[in-house]
């Protein structure tokens, strides 16, 4: 047994001193007791969050930060750059990428990601040999790292509403959802261990059709969490609209998709009926705002479903900011800008949205610090120049990745001020620096 003592375990809508953990040799909590001195040999921690959970990243897209239209451009520019760099990866390089970008999560406060991956096949679409080499790839990133990874295998079958496949696009591609979801079975075999798991995603409306979405529905165990994009940018509706005389959320409504093992990510431009559907359905809204930002995308409704009883989760997305901290003030300042009003968002909703929802998103755990879930915490410095004066539920309002003193995955420290515990990998800017030399960005 491992045994942890926080002077001060923030949760969302609680603050508890003096609170000793048992760690079982799973990882998990065996016990939490409020209101006792340390012992002997307890590992010491000052003000302890629970691990934050980036529910939605592409990991390989951080290598274009600060590279792409600083001078304008929008989201479809963009595109344009990413296709380019996503055709220059292999599995070598993509291993390189995933660790770099792994332990940058991991050392800013990320204890799990759920990685959206799309590129599993050569540029001209035909397999590796040996097979399912991308994700393995992915798999040994987060392992060697120590960060908990869910990889989102995404089904990727058309190149818009109706057409077939670019060039740019046929590495995505698994020809049928027949043939995506019998590559998804024989992958669960081969990646999944300790701390990575296989969980399921439809690319989006544009990249699947409705028949084939129904077919993934049907295969998929219910127990399987499924993400999609959705409603990201206008043009995703107004094709949806013309094409099948719904929006994306209402073609997900007519298929009976909508549930609470779905995770939607984005939902930035919804309609009332939109909203309404996703409200009456338990799923999970993953909001990603730095990206939403850099990419001109628009502001989401956040706050209007939170309040009608969606759970909101965050992600990274692009990676152009890797900073959970940045991600809750970002849900935030979104909502005070678009209402004019501050305070839209509670610290204790910020802090499950940062958490417990993304956490639930990837099914990982469906509560969180509790009896059995996995023992997951970030310390957090009070006293920095950032956050100095700060009431512990609002360092989530004035902290930093920066601030990150040390991040425990499994009841075990994994970074430390900056670094991967594992001095022997590398520092995070070390391995970005090897990554970045690898590859010929746009």
């Amino acid at each position: 047994m491992v045994f942890l003592h926080c002077a001060q375990l923030v949760r969302p809508g609680s603050i508890t001193g003096n609170v000793r953990i048992e760690v079982d040799a799973a990882g998990r909590i065996a016990s939490l007791r409020p209101d006792v001195e340390p012992n002997t040999g307890d590992l010491r921690l000052g003000t302890v969050f629970p691990g934050f959970a980036n529910a939605h990243s592409h990991a390989f897209h951080r290598l274009l930060r600060g590279t792409t239209h600083a001078d304008g451009g929008d989201f479809w520019q963009w595109r344009d750059s990413m296709y380019h760099l996503a055709g220059l990866l292999d599995p070598t390089l993509m291993f390189l990428v995933a660790r770099a970008v792994f332990a940058e999560m991991l050392v800013s406060g990320y204890t799990a990601v759920g990685e959206f991956h799309y590129l599993h096949h050569r540029v001209d679409g035909s397999p590796y040999l040996p097979a399912h080499a991308m994700e393995r790839a992915i798999a040994d990133a987060a392992t060697e790292v120590g960060i908990r990874l869910v990889l989102l295998d995404a089904c990727y079958l058309d190149g818009a509403i109706g057409r077939p496949l670019s060039p740019e696009q046929k590495r995505f591609g698994d020809a049928t959802a027949a043939h995506w979801h019998d590559r998804w079975r024989a992958l669960r075999q081969v990646i999944e261990g300790e701390r990575v798991t296989l969980g399921a995603a439809i690319h989006s409306v544009r990249a699947v059709s409705p028949s084939a979405m129904a077919e993934i529905r049907n295969a998929l165990g219910p127990d399987t969490p499924l993400h999609i994009h959705v409603s990201e940018q206008p043009k995703e509706n107004s094709d949806c609209l013309a094409e099948y005389g719904e929006t994306p959320i209402g073609v997900l409504a007519t298929l009976g998709m909508l549930s609470s093992r779905l995770s939607i990510i984005h939902a930035t431009h919804l309609t009332d009926a939109d909203r309404a559907h996703i409200s009456a359905s338990g799923c999970t809204v993953v909001m990603c705002p730095t990206t939403e930002a850099d990419l001109g995308d628009g502001i989401g409704p956040a706050f209007d479903l939170s309040a009608r009883g969606t759970p909101i989760a965050i992600g990274s997305d692009q990676n152009a900011v890797i900073d959970p901290l940045l991600e809750l003030r970002g849900l935030e300042a979104g909502e005070r800008l678009a209402s004019r009003r501050r305070g839209r968002f509670a610290p204790a909703a910020l802090l499950a949205a940062g958490t417990a929802a993304g956490y639930a998103s990837l099914g990982i755990s469906r509560s969180i610090l509790t009896i059995g879930d996995p023992c997951d915490l970030v310390e957090l410095n009070p006293a920095s120049r950032r956050t100095v004066g700060s009431a512990p539920a609002q360092l989530l309002l004035s902290a930093s990745a920066s601030d990150v003193q040390r991040v425990i995955v499994g009841g075990t420290v994994v970074a430390e001020n900056g670094s991967l515990t594992d001095a022997s990998i590398g520092r995070p800017e070390e391995l970005l620096a090897e990554a970045l030399a690898a590859v010929d960005r746009p």
